[in-house]
């Protein structure tokens, strides 16, 4: 038989605004109270019950119109009064995921979305570069590299792309052996185009083969 997994909500309100934190919680109010899938003797009561979520959602809206002229302690207030709400929530997802049955139609009524259990992978960008992404200042770019057999170290270089297409003059940088983490290149000029390569020094001597070249703009 297939296994099947829990269901499990999307906990994401933190990362929410606290606008779209309120119109989410407004939502879910209106459906799971009421809901005949989450009411005795389909499953026990809410642990949130209906006065606190409105009394806090009231709060909030409150606190969002208070903080539109960008006060620092109105701000306060609205990041506080969304935390309140997020606990809410969170309690809320909690109970709807323990007393679904399992069941994502019942799930869904409850306002709630689901944490898709379908696990995405990426293809590298190419054989020895697995991606390539911005770093954390202007003209930084973030390089993981892809595990070579035997390598005791890597080496990395980039080029500027010219206008016919042939990358310019190579800047190579070395890396250690372990790539766990992404290598930084820093000094790119912003909005330019480069390419980048790799390749492996191995254990026994020489060089694997400079990879496919990866084309990325800097930013």
């Amino acid at each position: 038989m297939k296994r099947q997994h829990p269901i499990k909500s999307l906990l994401n309100f933190r990362t929410l605004t606290a606008e779209v934190v309120l119109s989410t919680s407004t939502h879910i109010f209106t459906e799971i109270y009421n809901n005949p899938n989450y009411t005795p003797p389909q499953a026990p009561a809410p642990p949130v019950d209906p006065a606190t979520l409105k009394s806090a959602n009231d709060s909030l809206a409150a606190a969002i119109a208070a903080a539109v002229d960008g006060g620092k302690k109105a701000i306060a207030q609205k990041k506080a009064q969304k935390d309140v709400v997020v606990k809410l929530l969170t309690q809320l997802a909690h109970y709807a995921e323990a007393n679904c049955k399992d069941d994502v139609t019942i799930f869904l009524s409850s306002g709630f979305t689901a944490k898709s259990s379908i696990r995405t992978t990426t293809p590298p960008a190419s054989e020895s570069i697995r991606k390539i992404e911005p770093g954390p200042d202007s003209g930084d770019m973030r390089v993981s590299l892809m595990k070579y057999p035997d390598a005791a170290s890597y080496e990395i270089r980039w080029a500027l792309l010219g206008t016919d297409g042939v990358p310019g003059a190579w800047t190579t940088q070395a890396i250690g052996k372990i790539i766990k983490s992404p290598s930084t290149i820093s000094g790119l000029k912003p909005a330019t185009t480069y390419v980048f390569q790799a390749r492996a020094v191995k254990k026994a001597g020489g060089y694997s083969d400079w990879s496919d070249s990866v084309t990325r703009v800097a930013v």
